[in-house]
Order: C-alpha cells, then sequence, then structure tokens
C-alpha cells in the first residue's frame, strides 16, 4: 500500500486543533466547544478549541486560511466570515484572507439574533425602544464583535428600517461585548440566542424582538421584527466549520463525515447546544456550499450599504 494511503487511513494520528476567532462567551465559542468534545469521541484524538480574537474576527480566520492545509487545524465561523474581507476592500485595506482561501465543510447551527437590553432598561417593548432612540438621536449605544461584524449589520438592519440613529460601539467579540451590556455600561445588543439565554431566564436580560422568521425555542414571548412591521429585518448568526482550501479531498471528507455523525448521533452535544438556546441546523457538502454563498451574497450587500466606518 502506498505511504500516501497509509497516512490518509491513520488520520488524525494527532490532536486537532478548533480555532475560533473570538473571544470566549460568544456564539462561535458556545458552538464550538461541545462540537469539538463530541469530535473528540469521533477522533478519539484531542481537539483543543482555541481563542484567537482580533480584529472582529479577522485574525483568527486568516491564521486558518493561512494554516497548513493537512486537516489539523479549522475554524468554527460565524457568518461575519464571508462579510470581513469586503469590509477591509470598503476600507481602502488589503483582506488578510479571501474566500477561496477556505472550503466550507458543515454549518452546525443558524440562529436569529436577539435584540437585548438590560431588565433595569425602562424599554419593555420593542416599541419603546424605537420610540426612545427617535427621542435621542445617537444618543442610545449598542455593541457589536467588532465594525461590520454580524452583530453590526444586523443592527444596521433595523436602524433602516427604524428610521433611527445609534451609537455603534465595537468590542472584540460578542462575549466581550455581552458583558458590557450586562455591567449596565452598554445600552442595547444583537446577540445569538444561545449566549443570551440563560442571562434572559435569570431575569438580567430583556429581549425585545428577534431577527427570524419565526419565534425562538426558549424565547417563545419574543415577537420577531417581522410581525412589528418589520419585514426586510430578517438574519442569522450561523456557525460552520471551515478547513484550508488545500486540504486533501479524503480528510475534508473525514471532517465531513465526522461532523454529520457528531451532530445526528452524540446526544452529549444535542443536549449541549439545545441548552445554551441555539439548537442544531446541521448542513453539509453543496447545500452548505450553496447556503454559504447565497448568505454571503446577501451579507455584502448589507456591508456596501453601511459602507465605510470611520
Amino acid at each position: 500500500m502506498p505511504l500516501a494511503a497509509r497516512a490518509q487511513e491513520a488520520w488524525p494520528s494527532r490532536p486537532v486543533q478548533m480555532i475560533v476567532a473570538f473571544p470566549p462567551g460568544g456564539q462561535a465559542d458556545v458552538t464550538a466547544r461541545p462540537t469539538a468534545a463530541a469530535l473528540e469521541r469521533v477522533f478519539r484524538q484531542p481537539v483543543p478549541v482555541v481563542n484567537r480574537p482580533g480584529a472582529g474576527g479577522i485574525l483568527g480566520s486568516a491564521s486558518v486560511a493561512r494554516a497548513a492545509p493537512d486537516g489539523y487545524t479549522a475554524l468554527m465561523a460565524l457568518s461575519s466570515l464571508g462579510v470581513l474581507p469586503e469590509s477591509e476592500r470598503i476600507m481602502g485595506r488589503s483582506p488578510a484572507y479571501t474566500l477561496d482561501q477556505l472550503v466550507p465543510v458543515a454549518r452546525i447551527t443558524a440562529d436569529p439574533t436577539v435584540l437585548l437590553v438590560p431588565a433595569a432598561s425602562p424599554w419593555r417593548t420593542l416599541e419603546d425602544f424605537i420610540a426612545a432612540a427617535k427621542q435621542r438621536p445617537g444618543a442610545i449605544t449598542y455593541g457589536s464583535a467588532g465594525n461590520y461584524s454580524t452583530l453590526h449589520v444586523a443592527m444596521a438592519m433595523l436602524t433602516g428600517s427604524a428610521g433611527i440613529d445609534l451609537l455603534h460601539v465595537p468590542f472584540q467579540g460578542g462575549g466581550p461585548a455581552l458583558t458590557a451590556l450586562l455591567a449596565g455600561t452598554l445600552d442595547s445588543l444583537a446577540s445569538g440566542p444561545g449566549p443570551a439565554l440563560p442571562h434572559v431566564r435569570e431575569g438580567r436580560l430583556r429581549a425585545l424582538a428577534c431577527w427570524g422568521r419565526e419565534r425562538i425555542p426558549g424565547f417563545e414571548e419574543v415577537p420577531t421584527f417581522i410581525e412589528r412591521g418589520h419585514p426586510e429585518v430578517e438574519f442569522y448568526i450561523w456557525s460552520g466549520v471551515f478547513l484550508p482550501v488545500a486540504t486533501p479531498a479524503p480528510v475534508q471528507e473525514r471532517w465531513r463525515q465526522a461532523l454529520r455523525q457528531a451532530c445526528e448521533g452524540d446526544e452529549a452535544l444535542k443536549r449541549a447546544l439545545d441548552a445554551a438556546g441555539s439548537p442544531l441546523a446541521y448542513q453539509d457538502g453543496e447545500a452548505f456550499r450553496d447556503f454559504f454563498r447565497e448568505d454571503t451574497a446577501r451579507l455584502v450587500r448589507a456591508v456596501q450599504r453601511i459602507g465605510r466606518v470611520e
């Protein structure tokens, strides 16, 4: 048997890294950790999650794009992955990575974002929030995981539809932005439902509306923007696994099979994501590639509408 074939059959023969391009506590991290634990049971190798934040997700994503294409470094990405190269171009910079350097393997979750405010805030409904923003243009703050991040794009959709002006405060990731909201130093935030759910259940945060076409499990009392008269405000944070594009096809297929096995058969993974309010929405192969292409095109159009952010 040729050496190359034996090497492929033996893969993986050492630990496999899963890179999260954001700090701990955000949506990518919440998804990556139980997914990595499930993959350890499939691969029979350690799958450490490595947080590599910076520049709204650019640094960690670029590190995987440039990694050795041997399958031992993967990226747990969010939908911002497709937006960041375009935002760099808008800002007059050369992108740190391009989408043709990465290959989509599988989508794990796909959650509508939720509009959150501190429970101590005076806004009990979406209409309260919009009315206050109209009374005080530019005074109410909202956080994001960085300029042109998914959380920024989601809020830009709302401000455009509602005709309001909010003050954008970028952070290094969704986790730090959520921490600031909990501390009361931030007025509002678009968040994935997973990180938000425990704080809403504990009464520390209030959810005013969600960006989904339908209400979200765990947030059944929270209306959609569509219900409240904003039909164009629809947005999802999805998480998915990507590899360097030159990763050998048999290794890509091993990843796809392992992720499918984990997502379809690992009850601990399902329970962890359900408990986090971010249920599985598995997709792989051509279906995920088509979804990624279409979603990226839509988000790039939104970023182009935002334009240059100084």
